[in-house]
């Protein structure tokens, strides 16, 4: 994936067409700065950034490398989560107002809110190429609004899109990778075409949920990428029940209860979803099963990510029969030289 640029000054571009909709300086600077000091503040206690260096200029420290799949990641993640600004810059005006107009309804935000923490050179763990419904489901009409809080240039590892993917109209294939999620499409069936920019503070990126994009990787020598990556469709539609859940509580048990505990008496927030009426889905776990299959496969064929993968999935979930089935998986494979 070698992106060109698309839109570097203009204030929006993409389209239906296209799958996406990219807009410069939608959001308040001030606002997010703020947001990134709260959460870079939590990320600092929790020990991720460099000794003695302003939480704001997010230096990582090396030492303290995870990801998603990580147990020291969800630690310092669920203590981000409760902060409340998190959630209510999901709820921003702005960023409504331009779904309402793509829904072209009254707009449901989920209430699983998500944040992206990507530490520097740990290009293996990069978000691969992938299609959103396998992870959120709900209704094909899902839309994401991703933006950075702060800064990020392209080698800070923001977002690129394949314009016009979302048109196959349906969900495709989805093998084993690491990185969020796990699942990635095959990049060899999709090496051109691809758009990016130098994201900037306010900057936002919406785009369908079958629109195929990923991450460029964090090849800065010690940036932390903050941003935010939230979910969006038609209020009334039906939604998945493990979008009502926190995210990566299935990681570590995290409950609205804890979430809220600090919050203030003033918060509208708690529980919003609990005054509409909706139909709620079981998630279609077969993407994910495919992807943890994939991975026995290359695990028993000597593939050491897949070995790593298997192995946090292990002990994340040793009591579940796929953390059971994991545990066997690498017992029976190859030992890594």
């Amino acid at each position: 994936m070698s992106p060109t640029t698309r839109c570097p000054t203009p204030a929006s571009c993409g389209g239906a067409a296209d799958g996406y909709l990219f807009f410069r300086g939608l959001l308040d600077p001030d606002r997010l700065r703020r947001l990134r000091r709260e959460m870079l503040e939590v990320i600092a206690a929790g020990g991720w950034l460099a000794p003695g260096t302003d939480p704001m200029a997010g230096i990582a420290d090396p030492g303290a490398r995870c990801t998603e799949g990580d147990l020291a990641y969800v630690d310092v993640y669920h203590q981000l989560y409760r902060l409340s600004s998190f959630h209510r810059a999901a709820h921003w005006p702005a960023t409504l107002d331009v779904l309402a107009k793509i829904i072209d309804g009254p707009v449901f935000a989920f209430p699983q809110k998500i944040a992206r923490l990507w530490f520097p050179q740990f290009t293996e763990h990069t978000t691969p190429i992938h299609q959103d419904f396998v992870h959120f489901q709900s209704s094909m009409d899902v839309y994401s609004c991703w933006h950075p809080v702060g800064d990020c240039p392209r080698e800070l590892g923001g977002l690129a899109v394949l314009p016009g993917s979302h048109r196959v109209g349906r969900v495709v294939d989805h093998h084993f990778s690491l990185g969020a999620g796990s699942l990635t499409v095959d990049p060899a069936e999709h090496p051109d075409g691809w758009v990016s920019t130098d994201y900037e503070i306010g900057d936002a990126l919406f785009f369908h949920c079958l629109t195929i994009h990923g991450a460029l990787p964090n090849v800065t020598a010690d940036r932390l990428r903050v941003s935010l990556d939230n979910r969006y469709q038609r209020l009334g539609a039906p939604v998945t029940a493990h979008m009502l859940e926190p995210h990566l509580s299935s990681h570590r048990p995290l409950s609205w209860d804890q979430v809220y505990a600090g919050w203030s008496g003033s918060e509208d927030l708690r529980y919003y979803w609990r005054d509409h009426e909706f139909e709620v889905i079981a998630k279609d776990t077969s993407f994910q099963e495919r992807g943890f299959a994939d991975a026995v496969e290359q695990a028993q064929g000597g593939d050491p990510l897949a070995r790593l993968h298997l192995q946090r999935i292990a002990d994340m979930s040793p009591d579940t029969e796929q953390g059971r089935e994991a545990a066997r998986a690498l017992a029976a494979a190859p030992a890594v030289a």
